[in-house]
């Protein structure tokens, strides 16, 4: 169906005069797809083709038919013809009378006040009033006859001259079935118009075509007065009567012949209302006949034996029965469709032709006079009455639907079709018949229900108050006539028709929503695609939210309160529906994102407070419902977009760890642990992952949802893990151990041994033997250079980074701790990942920051001793003589290696630093004194110097940057090494013997006498002067011969070589 707009269902102009009667002719052009008019193209006639006649033939076979069932009848040739007062009119002009003569008078079903020679002066309509429709203010039958009719429009009436023996001849161009007179009718005295005059004048019938009709009833009844009209073949009658000199042309004889023929092809071969055998002989020479006339036209001469032919086959198939008895009427017009078409051609004059959406006030009168024809036509009261609802349900489709008691009076007609069609013992044509119309009018009705949000809007809203009764109405007629279809022997079966009036009525309702929601989109789209500018669906979203929102409201205004009377939750049924509509939009919307952001919190908090109201929607709507409402509410699943925020947040999250994790590999694959720059001491990896960091938690910030404790845990708990893990990176640097030489084995010291047997040699030529010793160390013994490696300081870089991550986790952590955009703190609940009442998020971080510092601080110390200065301290210091090996030289090394180390750290990274390297310069000076091995050798008197060097040692880091190092903290590390020094300034025996005690304490064996081996001392490397090993490596560097006697008699140890 054409519309002018979506919303303008009803605003298109009303069809000009007759064109409610051209449209319904226009049905009958029998196309499968026949249609009522422009501007109603979805309504499908349902009544069947017709090959080869056209509307206007079966207009006139129509008005034929009816003339010759009335032709008794005052008006049509009858005595004292029913005539009408016009309204203009307040003289009576005698008896005026048509071709018939003066006769006794026919009231009719009019009701009068009163009558004057058969004329209703206040027409009254009971089938008008029983189906509510209005009366006129004027009418035909009030209307004059002659000039003041209009029939110079070729609708002439009975008494114009053209009546009287006078050919009906037409102008040029006229149609093959009548002519169009356009001669000046002479004044003659107004009347009043007959029902005679009414028919011919709405349904279009020619002055020629009426004449010849009369004239062939006159001849054909000749002597026959009393013959029923229903035992005339009319087209037969015709065909015998009329000569081509009726005609202004042979080719329109010919063409009105063939037309006369098609009749009785399709009333007697093609929809027989009693069934034809295949094997007839007349209606196969019947067929034969009407394929000659297509070629020339038929002789109907007196001696023609084509028409004898003609005659006798058309008699005998018209007058057959059904069970061999002769019957008592002709079977010409009564097959179905034929009947129907002819019929609702005649029900379609009860309109007027100047308003169309109007009933004659005459529509009694009319109707009962069409009755004399159901005779013929093989028409009943079920069956008129459902083509009176036909034509009254498709007059008021194709007026544009403007007059809606034309409506309510259809579905008043479907009440007593619905009464027919509860009857047992119906016939299979009148089934059928039922069927396809109330399916084609159901299919319109339900198109416009099933989309009412486009066809109905605040002017046009009551129409689906009329429009629903009847789709219901059908449906349930339907339900009931399948039922009966599918029983035996007409008798309905075991199936119960259920009322589903809610259910259908729920189904337009979700219907109409899903089609008017799609439409939003579709408009949407459309705008977005001529639009130049494009808009981001995130916007598009919450424009559609709006929409929807408002649309709910539209709906619950408008159309709820109507269809509530059949459906008690109908505008719950309606936000259900939206909100199922809205979801899919919002879920295929959120399919397409895994990271969460602005716009798409923005386009989720919007569908949250559309869900709200639609929510709200449903529950006020349900109130009277028996259970609240909780049936339909549980047809609304939650957008949870709380539940939606909160996994696209965690979402975000580790996309985000996602990339710092690739930031971290990168860092692993690039860092060369350089300085970022002077003023920037530390890895550039650090700076660029606390970028990301800093970035990571100000984007998370910046995201508009309420940011619970819980969240923040995450996202801490997160960069956490990433630092922990570059902690680890930056810490992997190897141990001290690898830079600690191996002990050297236990030997006794003897003075006869070779090495010191070449020493006293060598002595009196290398005086002065500690200068040799400076000269071997360093070059350039008055201005040394530090011995620290590149890799020692690629060791200082690290623990600055380490530190600088310390001081930029406290800030971030500070960022999390006092951000203002956290909703609830859980500071204290059971799952929290921190211990105690601490309020740092990076708790752990910071634990594994201050390992790594000890373990990279010590690593790079004992590299420092032990690697970069080894030349100057452990391979040089007290090597072959004390006296001449002394500390001095590599103090000084030592104290050029701590300036480039305080140069090289930052503030917070020194004073660790400083403290393993003392550790570590202490631990080396004990090897010395301890494990120096074969080249190193102590006598009681040297122990003077080697406190003094230790001393000097110890003042060093005392002194050593502004107090980096306290003098106690120093102090209590040297308190292992002056022991150490103490043990040394003991004699043998002493010494011995406090081994001798220590031993046998530590292996639990108690007091040993004389000759009693003690056991080896384990080297545990934790040396102090009450360890036993301790004690036995000072007897082992001791040069003392009874030191030499007791370890070679104890233990047998070898002597140096």
């Amino acid at each position: 169906m054409a519309h002018q707009s979506r919303r303008q269902f009803f605003s298109a102009p009303l069809p000009g005069p007759n064109a409610a009667a051209a449209a319904a002719t226009t049905i009958t052009t029998n196309t499968s797809t026949s249609t009522c008019n422009d501007n109603n193209m979805d309504l499908v006639w349902p009544f069947g083709r017709l090959e080869g006649l056209d509307s206007d033939a079966i207009r006139e076979a129509a008005y034929e038919i009816f003339f010759t069932a009335c032709r008794s009848s005052p008006g049509f040739g009858g005595r004292n013809a029913l005539t009408f007062p016009s309204s203009n009119d307040h003289h009576h002009h005698g008896n005026g009378n048509g071709d018939g003569g003066n006769g006794s008078g026919s009231n009719g079903s009019n009701g009068g006040s009163g009558k004057v020679y058969g004329v209703v002066m206040t027409p009254t309509s009971k089938v008008k009033k029983a189906l509510g429709l209005k009366m006129l203010k004027r009418s035909p039958s009030r209307r004059m006859s002659m000039s003041s009719v209009g029939l110079s429009s070729g609708v002439s009436s009975p008494l114009s001259p053209a009546s009287h023996g006078q050919r009906g001849g037409s102008g040029p161009g006229s149609s093959p079935g009548g002519g169009t007179g356009h001669s000046t009718l002479p004044s003659r005295p107004r009347r009043p118009m007959t029902s005679a005059e009414i028919m011919r004048l709405q349904m279009r019938v020619s002055e020629p075509s009426d004449n010849r009709l009369r004239k062939t009833l006159m001849r054909t009844l000749v002597g026959q007065t009393g013959r029923r009209s229903e035992t005339v073949i009319l087209p037969l009658e015709l065909l015998r009567h009329l000569k081509p000199s009726e005609f202004n042309s042979l080719h329109e004889y010919h063409v009105w012949q063939k037309r006369q023929l098609r009749f009785l092809e399709v009333g007697l071969l093609l929809n027989p209302s009693i069934p034809l055998d295949k094997s007839d002989t007349y209606q196969i020479r019947l067929r034969e006949i009407i394929r000659a006339v297509d070629a020339k036209p038929l002789d109907t001469g007196k001696n023609s034996d084509m028409m004898r032919s003609l005659c006798n086959c058309v008699v005998s198939l018209a007058w057959r029965s059904a069970n061999g008895t002769p019957p008592d009427v002709c079977h010409w017009a009564d097959g179905y469709p034929l009947n129907v078409h002819i019929y609702i051609a005649l029900l379609q004059t009860i309109f007027d032709s100047r308003d169309e959406t109007l009933v004659l006030d005459e529509v009694d009168e009319l109707l009962e006079l069409m009755k004399k024809t159901w005779s013929t036509l093989g028409i009943n009261r079920p069956v008129h009455n459902a083509c009176f609802t036909w034509v009254l349900f498709q007059q008021y489709v194709v007026t544009n639907q403007m007059e809606p008691d034309l409506l309510s009076a259809a579905f008043t007609m479907l009440t007593e079709v619905a009464n027919d069609a509860r009857k047992p013992d119906r016939e299979a044509n009148y089934v059928k018949l039922l069927t396809s119309m109330l399916v084609s009018m159901q299919n319109w009705a339900e198109k416009r229900l099933l989309h009412y949000h486009e066809y109905f809007n605040r002017g046009t809203v009551s129409g689906i108050e009329n429009l629903l009764p009847l789709a219901l109405s059908s449906t349930k007629i339907l339900g009931e006539d399948i039922t009966i279809m599918e029983g035996e022997g007409g008798q309905k079966g075991d199936t119960m028709v259920v009322d589903s009036t809610c259910d259908r009525v729920d189904q337009y309702i979700r219907s109409s929503i899903k089609n008017a929601f799609a439409k939003i989109i579709e408009n949407e789209n459309l705008k977005h695609e001529t639009s130049e500018e494009k808009e981001e669906p995130s916007v598009t979203l919450i424009h559609l939210a709006k929409e929807t929102e408002e649309f709910a409201a539209r709906e619950r205004e408008l159309f709820s309160p109507i269809l509530k009377k059949w459906h008690p939750t109908a505008a719950g049924v309606a936000a259900v529906t939206l909100h199922q509509c809205y979801g899919a939009v919002l879920k295929q919307y959120l399919s397409g994102t895994s990271m969460l952001n602005t716009e798409i919190v923005g386009v989720l908090q919007r569908a949250a407070k559309l869900e709200k109201v639609l929510v709200q929607m449903v529950v006020e709507d349900s109130e009277e419902c028996e259970d609240g409402g909780k049936g339909i509410v549980r047809e609304m699943t939650p957008y949870e977009v709380d539940s939606i925020i909160l996994r696209l947040l965690r979402q975000w999250i580790d996309e985000r760890l996602k990339k710092g994790k690739l930031l971290l590999y990168r860092a692993k694959e690039t860092e060369t642990w350089n300085p970022k720059s002077k003023s920037e001491p530390y890895a550039p990896t650090a700076d660029e992952l606390m970028r990301f960091a800093n970035g990571m938690v100000n984007d998370f910030f910046e995201i508009p949802i309420g940011i619970t404790d819980d969240l923040v845990l995450d996202l801490a708990e997160g960069l956490e893990q990433l630092l922990q893990e570059y902690i680890t990176f930056v810490a992997s640097c190897g141990s001290k151990q690898s830079y600690i030489p191996t002990l050297p084995p236990l030997t006794r010291c003897s003075r006869d041994s070779r090495f010191f047997r070449l020493w006293r040699r060598a002595t009196p030529c290398s005086a002065p033997a500690e200068n040799q010793m400076h000269q071997v160390i360093n070059t350039d013994g008055h201005h040394p250079r530090p011995s620290t490696s590149r890799g020692t300081q690629r060791l200082y870089i690290r623990l600055n980074t380490l530190h600088y991550l310390i001081t930029h986790l406290h800030a971030l952590d500070k960022t999390l701790t006092l951000s203002p955009r956290i909703s609830t703190r859980s500071r204290y609940s059971s799952n929290r990942r921190h211990h105690g009442a601490s309020s740092s998020y990076f708790e752990h971080a910071n634990g594994s920051i201050q390992s790594a510092c000890d373990h990279v601080s010590e690593v790079a110390a004992y590299r420092l001793i032990f690697l970069d200065s080894s030349s100057v301290f452990y391979e040089s210091l007290y090597v072959g003589d004390v006296a001449n090996a002394r500390a001095r030289p590599a103090i000084r090394i030592l104290k050029q290696n701590l300036t480039l180390l305080t140069a090289m750290l930052t503030d917070r990274s020194q004073a660790l630093a400083m403290k393993e390297v003392m550790k570590a310069s202490f631990e080396a000076f004990l090897m010395v004194l301890l494990a120096g091995g074969s080249s190193r050798v102590f006598n009681r008197s040297d122990y003077e110097m080697i406190e003094e060097d230790f001393d000097s040692l110890k003042r060093v880091f005392c002194t050593c940057g502004e107090g980096l190092i306290s003098e106690d903290v120093v102090q209590r590390e040297a308190e292992t090494v002056e022991g150490v020094i103490a043990l040394m300034s003991q004699s043998c025996e002493q010494l011995m013997e406090d081994f001798s005690i220590v031993t046998s304490e530590a292996s639990g064996i108690g007091f040993m006498g004389t000759g009693h081996k003690l056991p080896m001392p384990p080297t545990t490397g934790r040396w102090n002067r009450s360890d036993p090993n301790t004690i036995l490596r000072v007897l082992c560097h001791r040069n003392d011969r009874a030191a030499n006697l007791f370890l070679k008699k104890q233990f047998q140890l070898a002597k140096r070589k």
